[in-house]
């Protein structure tokens, strides 16, 4: 079963490592250097550069449509052959609101109520970022399930740096399950 696995920038490239990643996606503010791991093809690493905000702020870039678009292909060209690491900078809000969404895309069946709350299971510090799980859900058509069932596991306990943890992700199954490591 494919894999998908949060952490920090910290961490990626332990992560990278210790799994085998095939692919990362860096959900990262601009300027931020995040040097692509050697084991992973320049294709196979997306980098999007917004800040981890919900509302518009002067000097900053608030994830947009594009960005989420962007991701959503990016995981769905995903062979899922081997894992994928999704990281931010501290994995806890930007990383844990791209794997929902990389969940919420590869699976079309899934229930979104089960994916949060095997989310929130997995790592308690997740505070999955609302703008950008506002955008999925209306890019991915899921009226508004992706939205409710974030807000119904709440705010993550307060981290300065996530605990890296994995889930596994597959297409069409109407599951996800989770995995043990991280």
């Amino acid at each position: 079963m494919p894999s998908i696995h949060v952490c920090s920038l910290a961490r990626m490239p332990d992560t990278v490592a210790e799994i085998g990643a095939s692919h990362i996606a860096t959900l990262i503010s601009s300027g931020t250097p995040v040097p692509t791991p050697l084991s992973i093809a320049p294709d196979d690493h997306l980098t999007l550069a917004f800040n981890d905000i919900i509302e518009p702020m002067e000097g900053m870039v608030p994830p947009g449509e594009d960005h989420v678009e962007a991701l959503i292909d990016f995981v769905r060209r995903w062979d899922l052959m081997r894992p994928m690491v999704i990281h931010c900078y501290a994995g806890v809000s930007r990383s844990t609101a791209g794997a929902f969404i990389a969940l919420c895309a590869l699976d079309p069946a899934a229930n979104e109520a089960d994916l949060a709350l095997e989310l929130r299971r997995r790592s308690p510090s997740a505070t999955p970022n609302a703008r950008m799980i506002r955008i999925a859900d209306r890019i991915l058509g899921r009226g508004g399930r992706m939205v409710a069932a974030i807000e119904a596991i709440g705010r993550g306990e307060d981290a300065f740096e996530g605990v890296p943890f994995s889930i596994a992700a597959g297409r069409r199954t109407g599951v996800a399950r989770a995995s043990t490591g991280g």
